[in-house]
């Protein structure tokens, strides 16, 4: 909205200028966003509190958890808040990328809330059926492959998409396989997101850092000088989702306020499925799906290790008759819990290797 409103005034002062530049509308969208969650995190809270909608802790996770029954859900309501509010204001909110980035990020809030409603307030257990959330993250990802492929919003084709540490390589897809492609990214970071929230402040902490590195990455392949020097492709107005970064991680930094151990709230499937949901649409719409895994690293290994624990127990369960386990308990954060491992003590090092897992995101830039 600033961005359409102010600069015209540039001739009144150079003050209003600043209103242009990306950095600067990212710093302020970024701050806003914090100090929204801050000052509605309370208010937030309380209403939670009084819907009474208390998470439910599974009995067989780590003991150390029975305490947090009870404990505000649904708290990704506020994330939702912040961003959204702060990118109405900050951005060019005519830009298709900025559009398309708010419109997942509320896709899959709403999901998400549905679920979180009908489990906590309406006290079924199973929440949304898994198979209606899955139609809901799939037939997003299904409609925006094929938007994307009847109106461009760049020059680039839309089946084609950067291949990570190389500069000359291009993965091309058929038209349907890409729009196939496109709908599992939408559905598989949203649920791997979702598997992550499990302990306090993991998953909002993880997503700042995704939603900061993807933003970086915005900034520079929407600039021609950047992107060409780097080898990317240069996608003109993908800048202004370094803005809607800014205020999803902002939303996400304000939340963890509320949500740093011990929690006084959980985002819920509205937060995790709207994070997810909100990084694999940035990643598509920047041409970077395949960069998503590296940035994403602790996302993918959370959902691998679930993978990997039922298809082991089912295997083991036809072949030997008793099922077996690869992990004490799955996701893995939750194995390290049972090897005895603080929960602080995982969410740091799981926030550590997200950190790292940004760098080499980072180091594809030279490595090409």
């Amino acid at each position: 909205m600033l961005y359409h409103l102010l600069p015209q005034y540039a001739d009144v002062h150079i003050i209003f200028n600043l209103f242009n530049y990306l950095t600067f509308r990212s710093a302020g969208a970024v701050i806003t966003a914090l100090l929204i969650a801050l000052v509605a995190g309370p208010a937030t809270i309380r209403w939670l509190r009084h819907l009474r909608v208390g998470q439910v802790i599974r009995t067989e996770g780590p003991r150390s958890h029975l305490k947090k029954a009870g404990t505000p859900t649904m708290g990704g309501t506020l994330i939702l808040l912040a961003a959204t509010l702060s990118t109405l204001l900050w951005a060019e909110i005519t830009n298709w990328y900025v559009m398309l980035s708010l419109l997942a990020l509320l896709w899959m809030g709403a999901i998400g809330f549905m679920d979180d409603y009908l489990k906590v307030v309406q006290g079924r257990p199973r929440g949304l059926v898994a198979r209606y959330k899955m139609v809901g993250q799939l037939s997003f990802g299904l409609l925006l492959g094929i938007f994307l492929v009847l109106q461009p919003i760049h020059p680039i084709p839309a089946t084609w998409t950067m291949v990570p540490f190389f500069d000359q390589w291009v993965a091309v897809f058929w038209v349907p396989a890409y729009v196939i492609f496109v709908s599992l990214v939408v559905s598989g970071s949203s649920n791997a997101v979702n598997l992550t929230d499990g302990l306090d402040g993991l998953a909002a902490g993880l997503g700042a850092i995704a939603l900061v590195t993807f933003g970086v990455f915005a900034y520079l392949i929407g600039r021609v000088d950047t992107s060409a020097y780097l080898g990317l492709f240069y996608l003109p107005g993908a800048g202004e989702l370094a803005v809607f970064a800014a205020a999803l991680a902002g939303g996400a930094v304000g939340f963890l306020w509320y949500n740093a151990p011990p929690a006084e709230v959980f985002m819920g499937d509205t937060g995790s499925l709207a994070l997810g949901g909100a990084l694999a649409v940035m990643a598509i719409l920047l041409k970077a799906e395949f960069l998503l895994l590296i940035v994403g690293g602790v996302f993918v290994l959370e959902a691998l290790s679930v993978m990997l624990q039922v298809g082991w127990f089912k295997y083991t369960s036809r072949r030997f008759g008793a099922g077996r386990r690869i992990f004490l308990m799955a996701p893995i954060h939750h194995h390290f819990e049972k090897l005895g491992w603080a929960e602080t003590k995982v969410v740091v090092r799981f926030w550590i290797l997200g950190i790292l897992f940004a760098m080499l995101a980072f180091s594809t830039l030279k490595i090409r």
